[in-house]
């Protein structure tokens, strides 16, 4: 009999050690030579991994900080995270990995763990560095073995087995032979399998009948594995998604990852602060022009949008180019991405207005509207969304305008929106060695 995954739909179920959700912190000023910034939050990072150890109080929590940290900074981010209670760091690539190595986190700060990797990656420079290996793949393990001898050092391994998502990992059929080379390897003294872990396809999706599958088919693969001999550390299997609505996943150690950065991977369920998240960064950029223009007048490439009235326009100096989803372009192409601007009492969303281009976009300010060119307004922020009544959007409303989701709207803002930090010692959290070779593999 398959044993059924319990999962909680209701935000109101909160854990009463979740802090709630508090104000971000103040942001710096905004210079004057800068046409746009990503501001982030380090404070924000680290509460919401306290709200997430909250969420599962009998696991530990890996903050996972792959793709630059989700757009926000890797290091910066990794620190913060640390500082919130995270034992361990998930990175994608090698390279990741080492760079945070090199970045000053050392193995008495956290374990680190890669998981993607093709022939060839630097697996004797990863175990010389104390990083754990995910073995996806039958041909993974011989080529770790190599690099641990080169290395002089016993290679830490997580088995990664493919338990539905199709993805990445070890298929259950070919499980057991992997499993065998391994116990060989490891009487060697070679490696050591410390960890089994998967991915999961709709956590997304509470109830989803594949969530159950898949837990089963993680079962199995864990016993498969100690019933060889295997001494693991840690079973892990659940994200951001599971982490907030499925306890019976969280094994060992969880893993989230976009709601590190303040964002619900259920939004459909609940906004960031029904799970006592905020959002870590906030996009601002400078009104580059603001000109009246009569009634009629067409806006942007196409003139998908057209004044219905005489009016007053303003230029944002970001597009495309800088991870403004195309998608979110306005007028007859859609409703726009949203935009905050006005402060107090003026406080307002407006909608992209026309094509989103390479460099930048166009909001109609209405007739006689106070904003002026060198004026700030902003993308998204902390905040709930507009649909819950707030004057900040949030980059789930950028995702919904885009028909997309918030993971693509954080990890795509571009350089020329500079990370800017707040809310934590920014010399302690964001001073790394720039000469480093495995840094300049990551930097934007």
């Amino acid at each position: 009999m398959r044993e059924s995954v319990t999962v909680s739909t209701d935000p109101s179920s909160t854990p009463s050690t979740v802090p709630s959700a508090v104000p971000s912190t103040v942001a710096p000023p905004f210079p004057d030579d800068l046409l746009a910034r990503a501001v982030v939050d380090l404070s924000a990072v680290r509460d919401n991994v306290r709200a997430l150890a909250g969420h599962a109080p009998g696991a530990a929590v890996m903050a996972v900080v792959k793709a630059d940290g989700y757009g926000h900074g890797m290091l910066p981010v990794a620190r913060a995270a640390l500082a919130g209670g995270a034992t361990w760091l998930g990175t994608a690539v090698p390279a990741e990995a080492l760079a945070l190595r090199a970045g000053g986190v050392t193995p008495g700060d956290a374990r680190v763990l890669t998981w993607l990797a093709a022939p060839g990656a630097p697996f004797g420079r990863l175990v010389a560095a104390g990083v754990d290996v995910g073995v996806a793949a039958p041909w993974a393990l011989a080529e770790v073995a190599a690099g641990a001898r080169a290395a002089g050092e016993t290679a830490r391994v997580h088995l990664k087995v493919d338990t539905g998502l199709g993805r990445n990992g070890i298929m259950p059929a070919d499980l057991p032979d992997v499993v065998r080379r391994a116990a060989a390897l490891e009487a060697e003294g070679v490696l050591r399998v410390v960890g089994v872990m998967s991915h999961l396809a709709c956590a997304d999706e509470p109830g989803h009948p594949s969530v159950a599958l898949q837990a089963e088919a993680f079962d199995d693969a864990v016993r498969t594995v100690e019933r060889a001999g295997a001494s693991l550390e840690v079973r892990h299997l659940a994200n951001s998604a599971a982490v907030l609505t499925a306890p019976r996943l969280h094994y060992d150690l969880v893993r989230p990852g976009i709601a590190v950065y303040g964002h619900s991977p259920v939004p459909q369920l609940g906004a960031p602060g029904d799970y006592g998240l905020r959002g870590a960064m906030t996009l601002q950029a400078r009104l580059a022009t603001v000109k009246d223009v009569p009634a009629g007048h067409g806006v942007s490439y196409g003139h998908h949008y057209t004044t219905p009235r005489d009016t007053r326009l303003g230029v944002v100096p970001l597009g495309y180019a800088d991870g403004i989803q195309r998608h979110a372009s306005g007028g007859s192409l859609g409703v726009g991405g949203p935009v905050g601007t006005g402060a107090g009492g003026t406080a307002r969303v407006l909608r992209v207005a026309g094509r989103v281009c390479m460099d930048q976009f166009v909001l109609d300010l209405g007739p006689g509207a106070a904003e002026r060119a060198g004026d700030v307004v902003t993308l998204f922020g902390a905040s709930d969304g507009v649909d819950r009544g707030a004057v900040v959007p949030n980059a789930e409303d950028w995702a919904r305008a885009a028909g997309t989701i918030s993971y693509e709207i954080v990890t795509g803002i571009g350089a020329r929106a500079p990370r800017v930090y707040a809310g934590l010692d920014a010399g302690l959290y964001t001073g790394m060695d720039e000469s480093s070779e495995d840094r300049k593999e990551v930097q934007r």
